[in-house]
């Protein structure tokens, strides 16, 4: 007798419903076995992002020194090295295609409910595909660098809260890395302006 196999929901795909609350995901069907895209509300992707990605304490045996930060964005993971073998594990959105990117770089500035500057290529981009985004964003809720933001080198790149919870796990981002802003606060309690970031 043949078993059946209900769907499995794999993952999230990177984006959302045109002018909806809805956010993407893909589901296999065994069956057919093909993919297929449906739709969720926002705030039940929240909640299994929430769930999936919780923070963690684990045993890490990377051999960056303790008070590093160590990005491994095919996981959707970034690690706190805390050394004698441990590290904080959270979950993170990246990003998406085109705008991926690695390297070794510092911590050099560290800021709490940051404003908003987005550069003028990615106002167009964005007025290009019909979103309009204002040229300045002071901080607070509404803002989509979060609760807390910590600037990476000399680049345009941040690790930084968001008011997306739906987003983590997922590769949205123009390159940033975003967390729940309750993990961003714990991280930004951890992490030192100097640290190390390595982003793989």
């Amino acid at each position: 007798m043949r078993r059946l196999v209900p769907l499995i929901l794999l993952a999230f795909a990177v984006c959302m419903a045109p002018g909806s609350s809805l956010a993407q995901q893909l589901r296999f069907d065994p069956s057919s076995k093909t993919w297929m895209k449906t739709y969720i509300p926002q705030h039940v992707a929240a909640k299994l992002a929430r769930k999936k990605y919780k923070r963690d304490q684990i045993d890490y045996s990377g051999g960056e020194p303790a008070g590093s930060v160590v990005i491994d964005t095919s996981k959707r993971r970034l690690y706190y090295v805390m050394g004698n073998g441990k590290a904080m594990r959270y979950g993170i959105g990246v990003g998406r295609e085109g705008f991926e990117w690695q390297g070794t770089e510092k911590i050099t500035r560290k800021a709490k409910w940051p404003s908003w500057t987005p550069p003028a290529e990615m106002r167009a981009r964005e007025a290009k595909a019909g979103n309009k985004i204002p040229a300045f964003m002071p901080g607070g809720e509404k803002n989509p660098l979060g609760a807390r933001a910590m600037y990476i080198g000399r680049t345009l790149y941040r690790i930084h809260g968001t008011n997306e919870d739906w987003s983590i796990g997922r590769a949205v981002s123009s390159g940033c890395i975003r967390m729940l802003n309750d993990d961003v606060i714990d991280l930004y309690e951890r992490v030192k302006v100097g640290a190390k970031v390595v982003v793989l």
